[in-house]
């Protein structure tokens, strides 16, 4: 039995195992681990043992023409990866999507440091730490270094390094033996532990990337070989079968590298009748290495995951920025894709939470495919350029255009085959469901909701503190605003939630009294607290220089960002100072605030402001009826999971903070000196970070189950 045979059986068996016992696979997790490591082990020594002896046995002439022609390859192969990324788009079906707020929304965009990245300070640093691009240039100007020195003076050296390499290839190929048992272990864990809520959301991700990265790996990339070179079709995919297939089950490309040399080395042999063995060795040596330290094509298809990203989160990224997204794309990805994701994510405005998505997306197809992928990328590479280096190329307009047409065939049918199954089947908007389904968090204290304030109010204390009332009285009475999402609202089952719904709840608690939440007119609100018949208001409330007039207020807990909030198609036009101010005209819906009015005059003179008494005035308006609506960026998103049809807009590099508090009876020193130490220890005990998470940016508003598995689910043998 082969070993690509024996490690798809691995494969099998590990999915199975995963889906009978669940997360109780997760124990055979150090086995796959295990074996990676084993495999890495040899990867960096003979990526930089074979860089620095071959280049050190070529000629100037030699290491010129090489770097000229597998150069040019490589652009091409990236241009084939990038076009079948600008395809993904087309698969998308038309689906309603919002998202909740992210924080990247209103950060800067964090920079990658390529000096850093690809100019080794200290080599052995970049050794130790595995910073492959510094490893390579130090191990290619070292190479490069040794093509100068005479022949007699450097022979022991080179002679040493490839007795090296070859004995690391020995470790190898020993190591390789063991994959049906590592693979095993990792199929096993992977199936066994990946969220079934993610695989579901990333349905149309996985189809496009899945179908792409196989038309690139199974005929794209060998297709060009064949077209071009007298290696056939068929040739090529059945020497590599083994290399390709264990990489797609370690889903890394970096462990498969030594084998990949010795395949294609073998391969190049048997046509190299007139060319010299050692100089076919040579070429793999060289190129294998140093396109490591180059994004290949399955890095490059992972893009697609940025445009998925943006449109499923309603946050598309623009056509007109296509180009610049491709030519970021590519220099980011020069690094790790766990970095240049989030930076790209930023960059683009894309909601950073997708990130998290996109760890489960390159767990469950990318790492695999992509690296399969980079593996066919790196096979295809090598032989171009090694047909180019010895006139081995051949141009047959036939061929070339049977292929171009099967490849257009493929990718086309493929996209809109996709978009067509998905949108046949349909989805439900679920975003808004998320969000009216999300319960509270923390323990709750006994409460009961008013719907408005009694009348006549009964008489006030003078003199007296709210705290005083709270232990008279045994209640805690908190006022709250409608239409201030995610800060209270009602869920699916009637109840009051949201961010200071909690917070109310949490005072209660610790001040040992019932929760009395009532619900207020903001016009109502400043007289309420000054009768005493409120003790603070609780509702997300924006501190401005006319509302400090009215009441005082505790110390800020949160912050806001004021935003625009525009249909999705129109983001773009409000995503900078420059951009909206370029409209002549713009009408404009804003709730009554004089403080951050004046504000958006200034930054927006030819606005015209509409003053607005709640969020659904603008909302149920006609199309047309606004250009947007000055809001804030957090309660806007929340909105925007209500309405999917717009998304917010923050304008750049104009960030205008709008702090939040709890606003008290005027002149209560003691009310507000007691919120402030409140606040200053719900911050120490990180009760308003766990709340801004879930109830801001989202995190866990849906509760997850126990992980689907046959033994507990099917056999019920274990609870």
């Amino acid at each position: 039995m082969s070993l690509s045979t024996r490690v798809l059986i691995g494969l099998f068996l590990g999915i199975a195992c995963g889906l009978f016992f669940g997360e109780g696979a997760r124990y055979v997790e150090v086995l796959g681990r295990a074996f990676v490591l084993l495999l890495q082990m040899t990867v960096l020594p003979y990526m930089a043992v074979s860089l620095v002896a071959g280049l050190g046995r070529v000629s100037v002439a030699q290491a010129l023409s090489l770097a000229k022609r597998a150069g040019s390859f490589l652009v091409l192969l990236w241009g084939l990866a990038l076009a079948a990324v600008l395809c993904a788009p087309l698969a998308f079906p038309r689906w309603e999507a919002a998202s909740f707020f992210s924080t990247n929304l209103i950060e800067a965009p964090t920079r990658i440091d390529f000096l850093d990245l690809f100019i080794p300070a200290n080599p052995f640093r970049s050794l130790a730490a595995a910073i492959v691009p510094s490893v390579v240039v130090f191990c290619v100007a070292l190479g490069v270094a040794l093509i100068g020195i005479a022949e007699e003076k450097k022979r022991g050296l080179i002679i040493g390094l490839e007795t090296i390499s070859d004995a690391l290839g020995r470790i190898t190929g020993f190591v390789v033996e063991l994959a049906p048992y590592g693979v095993f272990a990792i199929a096993a864990n992977a199936a066994g532990t990946l969220s079934l809520d993610d695989a579901q959301g990333l349905q149309v991700y996985a189809a496009v990337y899945v179908g792409l990265a196989l038309v690139l790996t199974l005929w794209t990339l060998p297709g060009l070989v064949a077209a071009l070179t007298p290696f056939r079709y068929r040739e090529v995919m059945w020497d590599m079968r083994d290399a390709l297939v264990t990489c797609f089950a370690t889903g890394s490309l970096f462990v498969v590298l030594s084998v990949l040399a010795e395949r294609t080395k073998a391969l190049l042999q048997r046509h190299s009748e007139n060319a010299n063995p050692e100089n076919c060795d040579t070429l793999v040596d060289v190129v294998i290495p140093t396109s490591f330290t180059f994004p290949s094509a399955g890095k490059l298809l992972t893009l697609s995951y940025l445009l998925f990203a943006g449109w499923l989160s309603g946050y598309a990224v623009p056509v007109g920025q296509y180009a610049s997204f491709l030519a970021t794309g590519v220099a980011s990805f020069f690094g790790s894709t766990l970095v240049a994701v989030p930076f790209l994510l930023d960059l683009f405005k894309i909601p950073a939470d997708l990130f998290q998505l996109f760890v489960a997306a390159d767990n469950l197809v990318g790492g695999r495919f992509g690296s399969t992928l980079a593996a066919m990328h790196t096979i295809a590479l090598v032989l171009l350029s090694a047909s180019a280096m010895f006139g081995w190329i051949r141009v047959r307009p036939m061929a070339l255009a049977r292929y171009v047409a099967v490849t257009l065939l493929l990718t086309l049918g493929l996209v809109f085959g996709v978009r067509v199954c998905f949108e046949l089947r349909g989805r439900e908007y679920e975003g808004y469901s998320r969000f009216v389904e999300m319960q509270a968090i923390r323990p709750r204290a006994e409460a009961r909701v008013l719907q408005a304030p009694p009348d006549p109010l009964p008489p006030r204390t003078p003199g007296a503190s709210a705290l005083d009332r709270i232990r008279a009285r045994g209640v805690l009475r908190v006022g709250y605003l409608s239409g201030r999402l995610p800060y209270v609202f009602r869920n699916v089952r009637g109840e009051l939630v949201g961010l200071d719904v909690e917070m109310a709840h949490q005072l209660a608690l610790e001040l040992g009294a019932r929760l009395e939440l009532v619900k207020i007119d903001r016009a109502a609100l400043a007289g309420l607290l000054d009768a005493g018949y409120l003790d603070t208001v609780m509702s997300g409330y924006a501190v401005t220089t006319e509302r400090l007039q009215e009441t005082s207020f505790s110390q800020s807990y949160a912050d806001e960002t004021l935003a625009f909030v525009v249909r999705d198609h129109r983001r773009e036009e409000f995503s900078s100072r420059t951009a909206a101010k370029a409209h002549k005209t713009l009408r404009l819906a804003m709730p009554p605030l004089p403080y951050y009015e004046r504000k958006v005059r200034r930054y927006l003179p030819q606005a015209e402001l509409v003053p607005i008494t709640s969020p659904q005035d603008f909302f149920g308006a006609p199309e047309g009826a606004y250009d947007g609506v000055v809001f804030t960026a957090e309660s806007g998103s929340a909105w925007t999971l209500v309405y999917p049809a717009f998304a917010v807009a923050v304008p750049h590099p104009d960030v205008l903070k709008v702090p939040l508090a709890y606003p008290v009876a005027r002149g209560d020193a003691r009310m507000v000196e007691f919120l402030n130490a409140w606040i200053e220890l719900k911050r120490k005990d990180e009760t308003i970070e766990a709340l801004y998470a879930h109830w801001i940016l989202g995190e866990d508003a849906v509760v997850a189950g126990p992980r689907w598995s046959v033994i507990r689910d099917v056999l019920h043998w274990v609870e």
